[in-house]
């Protein structure tokens, strides 16, 4: 079966989650209705991770997960500036975000990081935890751009 773009995933998640993260805010509160969704949403992340690296027969690298960009940025959900790829770096700029731009259309903008930016890293830890990602803004935030650098590192030997 075909990987449905990222893009839909996270709308379709959305609709669901939405309304139940607004029940968990009105019964329990904001401050632990976000933390509940971030550790939810971090959990599924690494799953998610773990699934694309079992599909990879667990031979996972820089140049395959760069590959997977092609789901994240699928249907142009994601306008991107590349400044490089090699088999240790990973580095671009997000100038466009629909991720963004569809929870605010939802009304989730506020809630937007939990459901999809802090994915990004913590997909890492369960694809390949020797790749990290460094990210100091995002559109979601306000910031005109989003900076993505990742990293792989070799295992330190024992």
């Amino acid at each position: 079966m075909a990987e449905l773009p990222t893009l839909v995933k996270r709308t379709l998640q959305a609709q669901v989650i939405g309304p139940i993260h607004a029940e968990m805010v009105a019964q329990i509160g904001e401050e632990k209705a976000n933390a509940i969704l971030d550790a939810a949403i971090r959990k599924a992340a690494i799953a998610e991770g773990k699934s694309f690296a079992a599909k990879a027969g667990g031979q996972t690298s820089m140049a395959d997960f760069i590959k997977l960009y092609d789901l994240w940025t699928a249907d142009s959900a994601l306008e991107m500036k590349v400044l490089e790829a090699t088999d240790t770096t990973f580095n671009f700029d997000i100038t466009r975000c629909r991720y963004a731009e569809t929870y605010k259309e939802m009304g989730l903008g506020k809630i937007g990081h939990l459901l999809s930016c802090n994915r990004d890293g913590t997909f890492c830890q369960g694809y390949d935890p020797n790749i990290t990602l460094e990210r100091k803004q995002t559109i979601m935030e306000g910031a005109p751009c989003c900076t993505f650098r990742y990293r792989y590192e070799e295992p330190k030997a024992p």
